[in-house]
């Protein structure tokens, strides 16, 4: 199991979550995830545009330790290894549809280069019926 070189000091719970959902890319994989439920690492890889592996296999390691995602590895030739969210990991879907919602409301967006994830959370539309991802 992946364990960080230093153990970060967190003194809230808003730390706590920022750290285990925040940053470039955990969040977008989370929401894959949830979109598509059951993904081998090059499918999670062509989802996102611009990680390098070492990111995200660093990433998915790290998603793994906090009980977001589960890695299933099949004892087959070629190898095959399957990523899917955990129940924990399934409720941290509405967190961030909340804060996509939010950053909707004030952040105008290019459509066009919108994540298709992001498209099924409308965080566009202001009204209170949201789609689930």
């Amino acid at each position: 199991m992946y364990k960080h070189k230093l153990e970060k000091e967190i003194r809230c719970p808003l730390e706590y979550g920022i750290d285990i959902f925040g940053g470039k890319w955990k969040a977008r994989i989370i929401c894959i995830l949830a979109e598509k439920g059951l993904l081998r690492y090059n499918e999670v890889r062509r989802e996102l545009t611009d990680i390098t592996d070492a990111v995200l296999s660093a990433t998915l390691k790290e998603l793994i330790a906090d009980n977001i995602i589960s890695r299933m590895q099949y004892n087959e030739i070629p190898p095959r290894v399957e990523y899917t969210l955990t129940e924990q990991g399934k409720t941290v879907i509405p967190i961030l549809q909340s804060i996509c919602r939010w950053s909707g409301a004030y952040h105008k967006s290019d459509n066009e280069n919108v994540l298709t994830q992001c498209q099924k959370c409308d965080y566009n539309d202001n009204s209170s019926s949201h789609s689930t991802p």
